[in-house]
């Protein structure tokens, strides 16, 4: 009933079933989400109508997740944790972070927040983006489409990029392969972007050193999946960008479009359908 005379929703999951019909008013829809990979394919969606998304809400938690990462897999916390619970005393001794190199994939709000962590430790960061365009703190950049060339230059590669069709996969078997035996790989995105079984296999191999993997699939983690058990990893609930106060920086958001909405300017944190972010 409300639908009937909506001109604006706020909602996770909008209804997508003759939407039209069923709100003839509605001009623009406000995600309570950053990522929009459950909304595709957006052949539901109106022309007409703006789909916005809650975008810059996870960066400064990213960036702080992405530090303690970062640091975890070059102390070689995984191993030592693993120890721990085998009740094994063997002394790891490692070098300090700075000057070695972090690839990250995607360099929106999470890549731009991960590229402020590893820059801080004083890393080298190569952003990878669809476009091969990205904005400080990268120090250098490489389209998508070219990956394959930076990969074996990481000593850390943290995944942060939408899932979409085009990403999805997109740390395959091959390009895993690319990798140093030494290197370790973050994943605060989506997980369908990492082939998970193959770098469960290459972890058990030792030819990657450890793995902080903030998503999986499905969520839960099932008790009986092996993620649990795996050699050098560090299982985290999908609790790496979250902040407490997500609701309210969600608010604010949207309370500016608001203002920007009735001043007839463009909003910000437009979806674009295509792209899928």
């Amino acid at each position: 009933e409300a639908l009937k005379t909506a001109d604006f929703m706020i909602n996770s999951n909008p209804p997508r079933e003759n939407l039209r019909e069923r709100a003839p008013r509605l001009q623009w829809i406000q995600t309570t989400g950053a990522g929009v990979d459950g909304l595709m394919p957006m052949d539901w969606l109106p022309a007409d109508i703006t789909l916005t998304n809650n975008s810059g809400a996870h960066g400064a938690k990213a960036e702080e997740s992405c530090l303690m990462a970062l640091i975890m897999l070059q102390q070689r916390m995984p191993e030592i944790l693993a120890n721990q619970r085998d009740r094994k005393w063997e002394q790891l001794f490692t070098r300090p972070i700075a000057s070695k190199t972090a690839v990250v994939i995607g360099f929106g709000d999470l890549g731009s927040a991960a590229g402020r962590a590893a820059h801080k430790l004083g890393l080298k960061v190569i952003a990878v983006t669809r476009s091969g365009k990205a904005g400080r703190p990268a120090h250098a950049v490489c389209k998508t489409s070219r990956i394959e060339s930076v990969l074996p230059k990481a000593d850390f590669v943290i995944v942060t990029t939408p899932l979409t069709a085009e990403t999805r996969n997109l740390m395959n078997r091959a390009r895993l392969d690319l990798m140093k035996p030494t290197a370790g790989l973050i994943n605060i995105g989506r997980s369908p972007v990492v082939d998970y079984d193959a770098l469960l296999e290459k972890l058990e191999k030792n030819e990657l050193s450890g793995a902080v993997l903030d998503v999986h699939s499905p969520e839960p983690l099932p008790p009986d999946s092996p993620m649990w058990t795996a050699r050098n990893v560090i299982v985290m609930p999908h609790v790496s960008c979250d902040d407490p106060r997500y609701m309210d920086f969600l608010c604010d958001t949207w309370f500016d479009n608001f203002a920007r909405k009735l001043a007839g300017k463009p909003l910000l944190h437009q979806v674009d359908r295509k792209l899928g972010y």
